[in-house]
């Protein structure tokens, strides 16, 4: 296997691709210390709880299921699905794929008198790290949703989208969409 290295320097610290034999630290790195846990364990936490979309609960945080070994099992197979099509190390596909769909620029709001005004700022390191792969486990979630593909080729279908920048990626519609709303709030 050939090293994994990340390319995009903002996000190299807030990255651990240490060699580990199962990627779970029973949230030992709750909290302040995200960076200390492994990228792998980071994505298997996101699939497990997607979250919610907003204030009005769009996902739910239920569907899947939170045993961390029937995920880890199914993340497994979907390196190995990766690993086959496109002939790459997985986790070098999975971090170009984060890379991608880490965002730069989102928009922040504040009072300004009676009214809210809304300004566009650069994004942290970790912020883009986190909603990168937030976005992810609600793209894995969204599709997996009454599809009849198993979840490990959701999964690995979705990391390879966002690797190639496909325009119908949720990730990547994502990015598209807060950048845009940044862009207009300059």
């Amino acid at each position: 296997m050939t090293e994994v290295k990340v390319n995009d320097l903002g996000l190299r610290n807030y990255i651990n691709l240490k060699p580990v034999i199962v990627p779970r630290s029973s949230g030992k790195h709750n909290g302040m210390h995200r960076d200390k846990m492994h990228i792998i364990e980071r994505l298997m936490t996101k699939i497990m709880v997607p979250g919610h979309r907003g204030k009005k609960h769009k996902i739910t945080s239920g569907g899947f299921p939170t045993n961390t070994q029937t995920i880890y099992l199914e993340v497994k197979k979907a390196l190995e699905i990766i690993e086959k099509k496109t002939k790459k190390n997985p986790v070098q596909v999975f971090i170009e794929a984060i890379e991608n769909a880490a965002i730069l620029e989102e928009v922040a709001s504040y009072r300004l008198g009676g009214i809210i005004a809304r300004q566009s700022v650069v994004t942290s390191p970790q912020r883009r790290l986190d909603l990168a792969l937030r976005y992810l486990g609600q793209g894995i979630y969204k599709t997996s949703f009454r599809s009849r593909k198993t979840l490990a080729e959701v999964i690995a279908s979705e990391i390879i989208s966002a690797y190639e920048r496909d325009s119908k990626s949720f990730v990547i519609q994502e990015k598209n969409r807060i950048e845009r709303e940044a862009e207009g709030a300059r």
